[in-house]
């Protein structure tokens, strides 16, 4: 079962990983939780109603992997419609924000529960199915990240990507880029069987 998913009665998820699989995937976690931020979001203390009419930022983030995550709504670039994308950011973005935090937190408390002795030892993870979604949307925000610090824009791109040398900067970039896509696909494949 190494690196790929199996069911587990009852819903969900298990995979084995081991030591050093645990460290990147929770380190790439914590990452992505830093590159998200808090956001905008009212304080815990605030009016519940208030909250509900929360508005977020209305233009698009500066750093291209944040874009990608955050993307405008409309992609057609006339003044009606940036207006338009605007306004769906300013009410949308912030619970966005929140799901994406909440799928890379669910990430690293998962990981958090495994305690394997060396970076050989395998140990068995085994996710719910709200953990399994949540994991999904984390390791598809993973690879949209790297996918843009890689500047891959289509899957034909990423075929360059094979033959890097292992000399090349890049190379543990895409490595983990074509791992965290082996384990979505598996654990896709999981839940829909």
């Amino acid at each position: 079962m190494a690196g790929h998913f199996d069911a587990v009665p009852g819903g969900g998820a298990a995979v084995s990983l081991d030591g050093v699989e645990v460290s990147i995937l929770r380190s790439l976690a914590v990452q992505l939780l830093e590159l998200i931020g808090p956001g905008d979001e009212p304080d815990a203390d605030a009016d519940p109603l208030a909250a509900l009419f929360a508005e977020g930022p209305s233009e698009p983030p500066s750093d291209p992997a944040l874009r990608r995550l955050f993307p405008d709504a409309y992609a057609d670039d006339t003044e009606e419609l940036r207006s338009a994308a605007s306004d769906f950011r300013r009410f949308t973005e912030n619970d966005l924000r929140a799901r994406k935090r909440e799928d890379a937190l669910a990430v690293v408390r998962a990981l958090d529960g495994l305690a394997p002795a060396d970076a050989e030892e395998s140990v068995l993870l085994k996710l719910t199915p709200d953990e399994s979604r949540a994991w999904l949307g984390a390791l598809n925000d993973l690879r949209l990240t790297i996918a843009t610090r890689l500047e891959i824009t289509e899957d034909e791109e990423s075929e360059r990507l094979y033959r890097l040398p292992d000399s090349d900067p890049r190379k543990p970039m895409v490595m983990a880029y074509l791992w965290l896509g082996a384990l979505q696909e598996s654990l896709v494949e999981t839940l829909m069987s």
